[in-house]
């Protein structure tokens, strides 16, 4: 069964086109947290970050940063968020790889908040390795 994306992106269901290349398809959110709010989705559907391949990675945030200027210019924001999520227990709730651009105001109502946890320099040096590249 067809994302909701997907289901935009054919034209089975309408939007308001931002910006399309043969990666990327941006559109404005339809549940629109401040004016200039922008989704940013693969074309293809992946489900999550860790499934796409780097260059469609990498075009989407290319696109949001196209889309993040263009937004500044038209809205005059006091900030952008720029958000991705993966999977429920990330907050992800369209399971195709997408990322918010967020024109952001003082006292919107929007929060992102999480415990903060300071564990010390050398367990973050350990947790360091497990990831390193």
């Amino acid at each position: 069964m067809p994302t909701i994306f997907e289901r935009l992106m054919s034209g089975e269901l309408p939007c308001a086109k931002v910006y399309e290349d043969e990666r990327v398809f941006a559109f404005m959110d339809a549940g629109q947290v401040n004016d200039g709010h922008v989704i940013v989705a693969s074309r293809q559907p992946f489900e999550t970050l860790l499934d796409m391949d780097e260059a469609t990675a990498a075009a989407m945030m290319v696109a949001a940063h196209r889309i993040a200027r263009a937004v500044q210019r038209a809205f005059n924001p006091a900030g952008i968020t720029v958000l991705q999520t993966n999977k429920p227990a990330g907050w992800q709730t369209v399971p195709h790889a997408h990322l918010h651009v967020l024109p952001r105001h003082e006292g919107d109502g929007v929060g992102l908040v999480w415990p903060r946890r300071e564990p010390g320099l050398e367990r973050l040096r350990e947790l360091a390795a497990r990831i390193a590249l």
